[in-house]
């Protein structure tokens, strides 16, 4: 809820003055609800609809309005593209070699601030008020809400853990799936119907606008940015100019940025300090250095007011806007080599997973004076801030990060057998990745992964059951059925290509539970027969000794009566070769 006195001091203080009598008739008109509310209330998604078209007739020569999508309950997906070269289309962009901003608001409905402050920066654009002359060296499409259905969602506690606006939409689409953990896997329509808007303008930076949840601080907004960490090298330098810069202008204007999420390492605990880390590919910036391409995290801290968060938006999506057209063409050239690079990965390692090592340094964190005592609620110590005595908090930050999961790309690509080509083949083409059909290959020399321990998740995450396996790539001798695919590891997209087949990885399709029917086991052999099987197996003298001396050495294998018949059973021609082998091998050789 918004203090009235703090909120008019904001309004007086950080915001644009609102259109007088004097202002334009178009700048009226294209004027969002939350604008003319003074930015305490936020529009319906109706206003999105119509202020697609106004900006669009109001600047013929600069902006479109576009349809990129249907929602699962019917709505259209809306985005505006903004530019004064006339590249409205993907094709006049690429022909320009002008790179694109993709920026997008309300992934989490509820979490608004990006769409109403992108609409009032793109009219501030337009009117040469902010970021002026961008438009002539980058396109910008912006999508104010991503999560149509969950913005129709709305009610006034859909967010219990942020001030303002008054009402708001809903985190989760209308199929319950939380878009921002879709990247990789897709499986919500509208995820679908982004990529599809992804593939078709391949931008230079995709920017996430979001609202954090946590703690209560002095800190107003965080940019996260990759690659800085992780992904190509050359392009990292451009993911930390790109944030180095952001941050510097927001702080110019008054804002304490942050370069990660402010969340603890220990629940509420401010005491345990900050660990930074990089985003696995189901969340947006996670994705999108797999590609080879900037993923921006944007997220305003959740308690400041409402108007205070849509102008620190504003400054951020200006300042990203500022940055790219001045150092765009630069980075645009860094992508592309990046591109190139990624075609060149065989048979090196490429990190999949990523974890801050255990060495911390201490960083002053503008936080409140708080106290930690026992509720006689929940029965938990409880932390209570006070939000009128500043403090300095001197805590650990973890932010030494190595690689936690790599493995060496394969040699020539993957083989997905003719049983998976279907869906796994609709899968690559939702990223754009390149792969073609193969004929009939006899007794293939690939590499084939067999776990040796598999784990499945105890409760269903966005619908999946996820696995975790454990095992290794060894050669092995398969067939492979005509209409199965190849998959080259030489192309640009290599590194997501990895993250999808590569059944460690934490986002793989396997690691979503996507191939857990061939972890299961369908056949068996009843005990009374294994029993028989057994006794006629321990007249080989070397499966004699290989039981007594697995009876020696595993005393929980002595004691379970079902393992000790297993172990005659693995070694039975009656035992399923398949159990436990992933349905994807990698390949030295293009067929």
């Amino acid at each position: 809820m918004i203090r009235p006195l703090h909120a008019a001091i904001l309004l007086a203080l950080a915001l644009p003055s609102l259109p007088t009598a004097s202002a334009s008739a178009a700048t009226a008109d294209l004027a969002t609800v939350s604008e003319q509310s003074g930015f305490v209330r936020t529009g319906r998604y109706e206003e999105v609809i119509a202020l697609c078209d106004r900006f669009a007739k109001a600047y013929p020569k600069a902006v479109r309005c576009i349809e990129f999508g249907t929602t699962p309950e019917g709505r259209p997906m809306k985005a505006l593209v903004a530019s004064t070269r006339g590249a409205f289309t993907p094709d006049q962009a690429r022909r320009q070699n002008l790179p694109v901003v993709l920026i997008q608001g309300g992934i989490h409905a509820g979490e608004i601030d990006g769409k109403d402050a992108g609409f009032l920066a793109l009219r501030e654009v337009l009117e040469g008020k902010a970021a002026a002359g961008s438009l002539d060296k980058l396109v910008w499409v912006f999508v104010p809400v991503f999560n149509v259905d969950g913005h129709e969602r709305f009610g006034a506690w859909n967010r219990p853990n942020q001030r303002g606006p008054v009402e708001m939409g809903w985190r989760v689409t209308a199929q319950n799936y939380n878009l921002n953990r879709d990247y990789v896997k897709a499986d919500a329509p509208e995820m679908q119907a982004m990529l599809r808007l992804v593939q078709q303008w391949d931008p230079l930076a995709y920017v996430d606008l979001h609202a954090t949840d946590g703690a209560q601080f002095e800190h107003d907004i965080s940019v996260q940015v990759e690659p800085v960490h992780a992904g190509d090298e050359g392009l990292r330098v451009a993911g930390r100019a790109l944030r180095d810069g952001v941050l510097a202008d927001l702080a110019k204007q008054g804002s304490l940025p942050l370069p990660y999420y402010p969340s603890f390492v220990v629940g509420d605990d401010p005491s345990s300090g900050f660990e930074d880390s990089v985003a696995p590919p189901r969340f947006s910036h996670g994705y999108f250095l797999l590609r080879n391409r900037i993923g921006v995290l944007v997220e305003t801290h959740s308690w400041k007011e409402y108007p205070v968060r849509v102008k620190i938006t504003r400054n951020t999506i200006v300042a990203t806007l500022d940055q790219i057209a001045a150092h765009g063409a630069d980075w645009l050239k860094a992508a592309q080599q990046a591109d190139a690079a990624a075609a060149k990965l065989a048979g090196q390692p490429v990190p999949l997973e990523w974890a801050a090592s255990k060495q911390s340094h201490t960083v002053e964190f503008r936080g409140y004076e708080y106290t930690r005592t026992p509720s006689d609620v929940s029965g938990a110590l409880m932390t209570r801030y006070d939000e009128t005595r500043p403090q300095i908090w001197k805590v650990p930050m973890r932010d030494d990060l190595h690689p936690s999961l790599s493995i060496p790309a394969p040699g020539a690509g993957y083989l997905v057998p003719a049983a998976y080509a279907g869906w796994v083949g609709e899968k690559l083409k939702q990223h754009g990745i390149e792969f073609r059909r193969v004929p009939a290959l006899a007794k293939e020399n690939v590499e084939a992964f067999r776990a040796t321990r598999t784990r499945f998740g105890a409760q269903p995450v966005e619908t999946h059951q996820r696995l975790t396996v454990e095992g290794a790539w060894a050669p092995e001798a398969r067939d492979v059925p005509a209409g199965s695919l190849f998959v080259p590891i030489a192309q640009p997209k290599s590194r997501l290509l990895m993250a999808l087949l590569e059944p460690q990885g934490p986002d793989s399709l396997a690691a979503w539970g996507e191939f857990n029917s061939a972890f299961e086991r369908k056949e068996y052999m009843e005990d009374y027969v294994a029993e028989d099987v057994a006794r006629k197996m321990l007249q080989d003298p070397a499966v004699k000794a290989a039981f007594e001396q697995k009876l020696k050495d595993d005393p929980e294998f002595a004691r379970n009566p079902g393992a000790r018949l297993e172990f005659f059973y693995r070694r039975h021609p009656a035992w399923d070769e398949r159990f436990n082998l992933y349905p994807i091998y990698r390949t030295s050789r293009v067929p």
